[in-house]
């Protein structure tokens, strides 16, 4: 039987990562990442063959990582990543290297009153994403977050929808809406400042909560506008919304009204909204 290597990639994932950064005068910082690294290039041999080579070792990587990271404030992860990418990219055999990141995110706790200088608290799941793949073309930056749970009350509808013979869906103008947004923007080649983590966040955020939505769909269009208002350096932005239901319990059977304040939520099946929006011009 003839066989042929249709395509290959290896690296070294989920390298542990945690930097403290200590200013002369200030409050430390911690920089918490996941580090995935993945390279693409002439190593067919190493597979058909056995010959390695070409076959810089997965633990070199790792190694790498921590070595850079001792020269590097990472001040912001993007320029990390790119530099990790440039690194790899100039190896012998390599043709494309991508860097994947994941931050998370450490909030400053207070002690009377005021911010402490090295005490945090992590309050949730939500992480930071970046990803970085370098070529022959260039590199290209998307970042984003995910795991950012929202959820409000009001200002949220779901009505005007069609129906057919198996829709039961009852038709509402008031009910909560929840989600745990996934958002991965694109930076425009070039681009060198990323600053703006924290503006596109707080957009999305800012959004959500005034938004006077008819839709899941509705509010992620404006979510999206909002983000790529906020940094003229991105170009586009993917957000992934699920429907956190929470269903009005019917309480009739017990002689009990419910004006829309007793619920209950469901984690399973959800709806799933995604997008992405994109810069006309």
């Amino acid at each position: 039987m003839s066989t042929t290597l249709a395509w290959n990639r290896y690296g070294k994932s989920r390298v542990r990562l945690v930097k403290v950064r200590r200013p002369s005068t200030g409050a430390h910082e911690i920089v918490d990442l996941t580090i995935d690294i993945q390279l693409e290039g002439a190593f067919e041999r190493v597979f058909t063959d056995g010959d390695n080579r070409s076959c810089l070792p997965t633990d070199t990587m790792k190694n790498t990582v921590y070595a850079l990271a001792r020269q590097d404030a990472i001040e912001h992860v993007e320029a990390f990543a790119s530099r990790l990418a440039d690194h790899f990219a100039a190896k012998p055999g390599v043709s494309r290297a991508r860097i994947g990141a994941a931050e998370a995110r450490w909030d400053r706790l207070s002690a009377g009153g005021h911010p402490h200088r090295h005490a945090f608290v992590q309050a949730g799941n939500e992480q930071w994403t970046t990803a970085v793949t370098r070529d022959p073309d260039g590199i290209e930056v998307s970042s984003g977050l995910t795991n950012l749970v929202v959820l409000k009350t009001a200002d949220s509808a779901f009505a005007a929808y069609p129906r057919d013979e198996f829709t039961t869906l009852a038709e509402t103008r008031d009910r909560i809406l929840a989600t745990s947004i996934t958002a991965v923007w694109t930076y425009r080649r070039g681009a060198t400042s990323f600053a703006a983590r924290e503006a596109i966040r707080q957009s999305l955020l800012d959004t959500f909560a005034s938004h006077r939505s008819e839709s899941v769909q509705h509010t992620l269009y404006a979510m999206g506008q909002a983000a790529l208002a906020a940094c003229g350096d991105v170009v586009e932005i993917t957000l992934t919304l699920p429907n956190r239901h929470h269903l009005l319990v019917d309480l009739a059977p017990f002689g009990l009204d419910n004006p829309n304040d007793v619920f209950v939520a469901t984690d399973q099946p959800f709806g799933l909204i995604e997008a992405t929006i994109r810069r006309s011009s």
